[in-house]
Order: structure tokens, then C-alpha cells, then sequence
């Protein structure tokens, strides 16, 4: 693997820089994305469309589009140098990203009760980025991002990290919550009760944009902001997508209950 990299990258400032770019690349797709639900949802789960490509099983489009979030991580961290591997900050950070994508990618998929397939091209999307973004994030932490070993007690690290573990367990549970909305052999759509669901309409997408705000903030690195905006700027248009689907769908939808933040919005 570290013969690979040598080969790609003429030196570490190469791939450093690359790493910025990747990091500023991810940016410009969240506008992209941003301005494009404006018009249109992103097409997948209940707004999935045949006009972008044949559909995929949602299982194995969840377990095969993930996957790479993983594979990628596993092959920097067991098979290239890992100079900053050993210390404690970027040992705290690498394990939230691999603790999310661990329960998103080989446990979230078989759970998966249901759901509509996802159109081969959302699958596609989602699998690239899955892969840059794992090698973009994981890279960095393990060989560039160098932090004092005090770190792990700034006020910005216990934050990020008291975020990042609020959000997982607010997304778990939310996903959860929704996994069981009918039993089995019932079809078509509930209205979710229940933890962050009594608030929002979008409440496992507050949870992940929770998760990664929090670990922006304990990493303070361009890569991990740039994941964050991208995943804020995607799952913020879902959930005011779903909350306006919901609203119209059912007379007696909780007319208090906002998209994304509590009592806000």
C-alpha cells in the first residue's frame, strides 16, 4: 500500500495537498447538491426515480455503497505507515469515524426491513464517495493531522466529542424507531413516534449531522469541516423534503413537530 502511494503521490506535500483538494472538492459538491434540491430530491428511498438508472436492491446498494468507508480506512491503517496512529487524539477520532461506518455499512444494511431500491446511479455516487472520503479522512489522521497529547482535554475536543456521541446515539435509535414502524407484513408509511421524533420530522438526519459536527470540531482539520458541510447540506434538504412530505400525507401530523431543529426549524 505505502508502494502504491509513493507511486500516485511524488512526496508527502503531494498528497497533502491532494488531501486539500479532496477536502475542498467535497465543498464544492454539497453547492452543487444544495442548489439541486432546490428543484429536485436527491433520488433515493421514497423519491427514488427510474429516470436515474435501474434500481438495486436497497440492502445491497447500503452494504456495497458503505462498504469502501471501511475497506479503504482498514488498508491505510493496517498496510501503509501510520505515523500519527500512536497518538491518543487521532486514535479517539479514528475510532468514531470506524465506530459510525462499522454500524452503517455491515449492520444498518441487514436491519433494513423493506424500502424501495436505489436507482443505480445514486448508488454509484454514493459509492465513490464513500471511497474518497474514507481514504480523505483516514489518510489524514493517521499520517498528517499531528496534535499535542493535551488535546484530548480542550474545551473543543470534549465538545466534538460529547457531539459526536449525542448524534450516533440519537441516529441509532431514530434508525431504530423507523425499522419498526410496522410490523411485519404491514406496508406503506407511519408517522414515527418517539425520541428525537417528538421534535423533528428529520431526526436520524439530526443525529449524523450532529455526529460529524462533533468530530469537526474535536479534529479542527479541512477535511473533516468539508465532510460535515457536505453531510449538513444533504440530509438538511431530506429532512425538510420528508417534513413536507409528511405534512401532506397525513391530516394528523404533529403541527408542532419542526423538519430539523427542535422548536426552530
Amino acid at each position: 500500500m505505502d508502494e502504491f502511494l509513493s507511486r500516485l503521490f511524488s512526496s508527502e506535500k503531494q498528497e497533502l495537498y491532494t488531501l486539500d483538494l479532496l477536502a475542498y472538492t467535497t465543498v464544492f459538491f454539497a453547492v452543487c447538491t444544495f442548489f439541486t434540491t432546490l428543484f429536485e430530491n436527491i433520488p433515493y428511498g421514497r423519491y427514488a426515480s427510474s429516470r436515474y438508472g435501474f434500481p438495486v436492491s436497497v440492502k445491497f446498494a447500503w452494504f456495497v455503497q458503505e462498504l469502501p468507508a471501511i475497506l479503504v480506512p482498514v488498508c491505510l491503517l493496517f498496510w501503509t505507515r501510520c505515523s500519527k496512529a500512536s497518538l491518543l487524539p487521532n486514535q479517539i477520532l479514528i475510532a468514531m469515524y470506524m465506530c459510525h461506518y462499522v454500524q452503517r455499512s455491515l449492520i444498518y444494511p441487514f436491519l433494513i426491513r423493506g424500502g424501495k431500491p436505489t436507482p443505480c446511479i445514486s448508488f454509484i455516487l454514493a459509492f465513490v464517495f464513500c471511497t474518497y472520503n474514507g481514504y480523505m479522512q483516514i489518510r489524514y489522521l493517521s499520517h498528517y493531522s499531528e496534535y499535542t497529547a493535551s488535546w484530548v482535554t480542550h474545551p473543543c475536543f470534549i465538545t466534538g466529542s460529547v457531539l459526536w456521541l449525542a448524534g450516533w446515539l440519537v441516529n441509532v435509535h431514530s434508525d431504530y424507531i423507523l425499522r419498526n414502524l410496522r410490523k411485519p407484513g404491514e406496508t406503506g408509511y407511519k408517522i414515527p413516534t418517539g425520541g428525537m421524533f417528538e421534535y423533528v420530522s428529520g431526526a436520524n438526519f439530526l443525529g449524523e449531522i450532529t455526529e460529524w459536527a462533533g468530530f469537526a470540531l474535536a479534529s479542527q482539520s479541512i477535511q473533516s469541516l468539508s465532510f460535515a458541510f457536505f453531510t449538513a447540506v444533504v440530509l438538511s434538504s431530506r429532512a425538510v423534503s420528508h417534513h413536507k412530505w409528511y405534512l401532506a400525507k397525513f391530516d394528523d401530523y404533529p403541527k408542532n413537530r419542526k423538519a430539523l431543529i427542535p422548536f426552530l426549524f
